[in-house]
Order: C-alpha cells, then sequence, then structure tokens
C-alpha cells in the first residue's frame, strides 16, 4: 500500500446506532471503504446488540455497554484473522446492530382452510387469525438464517415468513391435535398457550423468541358452519319441552314488538305458540290426548300453514314432515 493510498483511507473511531424508525430488526453500520481503528469506541444501546461480521463468518458479540475494541475483547475475529495480542493496527469488519425490542400487534391468519378429524363433527375444515409478539434472542441465529447482509432488516421483511411458518406449523399441529373445535371456539385463551408452545421451537431454530400469541377467531367455512347449525337446530327439535317453550317465548317477543301492542297483540304470540305446542305433541303422539291425534296429513298441512306465516323455518318444516310421514 503506498502512503497516498493510505491517506485517503477514513478511519473509524465510534461506532454506534441510534434506532431511528420503527420496526427495524438488523442494521448494518455502513463501512464502505472504511477500516476500524484498534481502541474505537463501540456503544451498544440497551435494547441493542452488536455482532462483528468477517467475510460472512460470524464472529464476536456484544450486548449493551460502552466497549473499547482491542483483540482482547474480540477473540473469534482474533483468531478469524490471525492476529497476535499486540495487534494495534486498523482492521475491517462489518458490524451489525440488532433490536431486541418486542415485535407488539404482529398479525396472523390462514391463508386457506386447514383441515383436521374432529371427534364430534368428522373431517372438518376450519380458519383462525390473531397476534402475535416476539423478539429477536440470538443473533447469530438471525443472521444466519433470516436477515444475511442486507443493509436494514424490518418486520415488514419478515412479515411474511412468519406467517408462513406459522400456518404450516398450525396445519400440522391441528392433523395430530385431538382438541375438538368446539373448545377451541370456546377457549381461545387456552388454545393460543397451546400453539405458543408448539411454535417457540420453530421460532428459536430462527434466533427469535416468541413472547405471546393470542387467537382472535377459529371459524369454519360458511357451508359447514350452516350445517353445524342445522344441526343444532334438528338437537333442539328434539327435544319437545324445550322446542315448545322456544317457539312460545318467540312469539310473546314478536307479538310485543307489533305496533298494536297490548293484550291483543301479546294473545295472537301466545296463541301461535300453544297452538304449535299442540301441534307438536299431537304430531308425536304425545300428550293426554294422543289417542285422538289428527290425522297426520293434516297435521302436516298446519305445520305448512305456520312456516308460510313465519312461525317455524323452513327445516324444521322438513324435520317434523319427514316424522310424520313415517306415521303413515
Amino acid at each position: 500500500m503506498g502512503f497516498f493510498s493510505f491517506l485517503k483511507k477514513q478511519f473509524i473511531d465510534v461506532i454506534e446506532w441510534t434506532e431511528e424508525g420503527a420496526g427495524i430488526l438488523s442494521y448494518r453500520y455502513p463501512m464502505q471503504d472504511q477500516e476500524i481503528q484498534t481502541g474505537a469506541q463501540l456503544t451498544v444501546r440497551e435494547t441493542q446488540l452488536a455482532l462483528f461480521v468477517d467475510q460472512g463468518t460470524v464472529a464476536d458479540l456484544f450486548g449493551p455497554g460502552r466497549h473499547r475494541l482491542k483483540t482482547q475483547n474480540l477473540p473469534i475475529l482474533t483468531n478469524l484473522k490471525n492476529w497476535d495480542k499486540f495487534f494495534e493496527s486498523p482492521f475491517k469488519s462489518d458490524v451489525y446492530f440488532f433490536s431486541t425490542r418486542e415485535q407488539l400487534d404482529q398479525k396472523w391468519g390462514t391463508t386457506s382452510t386447514i383441515t383436521m378429524r374432529d371427534k364430534d363433527f368428522g373431517v372438518i375444515r376450519l380458519r383462525a387469525h390473531g397476534t402475535y409478539s416476539y423478539k429477536i434472542k440470538n443473533p447469530k441465529a438471525f443472521y444466519k438464517k433470516v436477515s444475511a447482509t442486507d443493509q436494514v432488516f424490518t418486520t415488514q421483511n419478515l412479515d411474511g415468513q412468519l406467517k408462513a411458518l406459522i400456518t404450516s406449523n398450525m396445519a400440522s399441529f391441528l392433523g395430530q391435535s385431538s382438541i375438538p373445535f368446539l373448545d377451541m371456539a370456546s377457549n381461545q385463551i387456552r388454545f393460543g398457550e397451546t400453539l405458543k408452545q408448539a411454535l417457540t421451537s420453530t421460532l428459536e431454530d430462527y434466533g427469535l423468541s416468541l413472547e405471546k400469541f393470542f387467537v382472535q377467531s377459529v371459524t369454519l367455512p360458511e357451508e359447514l358452519q350452516a350445517h353445524l347449525d342445522k344441526l343444532a337446530s334438528m338437537n333442539m327439535l328434539g327435544d319437545l319441552k324445550r322446542y315448545t317453550q322456544f317457539q312460545a317465548a318467540e312469539s310473546l317477543s314478536l307479538a310485543a314488538q307489533n305496533e298494536g301492542g297490548g293484550v291483543a297483540s301479546a294473545g295472537v304470540g301466545m296463541g301461535a305458540g300453544l297452538a304449535m305446542g299442540q301441534i307438536m305433541s299431537q304430531a308425536l303422539g304425545g300428550g293426554a290426548n294422543s289417542e285422538k291425534a289428527e290425522d297426520p296429513m293434516l297435521l302436516i298441512q298446519k305445520l305448512h300453514d305456520m312456516m308460510t306465516k313465519g312461525v317455524i323455518t323452513q327445516a324444521e318444516f322438513d324435520a317434523k314432515k319427514a316424522d310424520l310421514l313415517k306415521k303413515i
């Protein structure tokens, strides 16, 4: 190296990162053609870690504090460059800063349905979404597997990869899980904790610590949800007492909302509920006068009239019609 070439070189005495901008996970200190002075000052803030990388090989890691760079606190770099302990010349090395802040309110969600076998409903397809938070725990692993040589690496750069990791691991977990769908939907906090345990080791492989994981909703596709609602209705229809009580309450509620209000409206609502109860009792051959039950065809006609008036639904009519036709 000539004398004038030496004069053109710029030497770095202070290395620090002010961590400007939200969502930055790693930042490569701009070296260009500069070299680091032996004894230079490295400042690492409380929410940071600093990593020296020599030609792609990770070397020494520094935690929060103010450090004077010497061969004594650069043991890995000293070994890589074959320095002796009295080395005092400027040197070249990449320095990466990593933010250890917790990255809050990150969104996750299934892009397509996940198929699982449920003990109550058989094979079902479900969707889920929620939020999570994470932070960098192991900068060396994060550098090797995620950020590499990028000048600036942000949460947006990592978003797609993390979502893919979460959904693929969730699919594998649910495929082997024995947790029923109804338990997932009714106890999302416990379900989120279970998934967090399953995902923790996966994110640790990337140098990340999964801090929080929340499930905000677990849903079935519309057609399966409609089928589940129909099953619930059929179960209710199977219990005559509950069904007649429900219809009577519905009729009273509807009558109270009519403009006429008053005793007349209440009487109409109550009459509809009692009529429905009587028809259902006769249809099933129950009650004190079961021996005088009407002809099934007449009962079907009465039920049809109630359906056209909106007292019962099409599904309820179809179900009771099927029961009555069996009696013919």
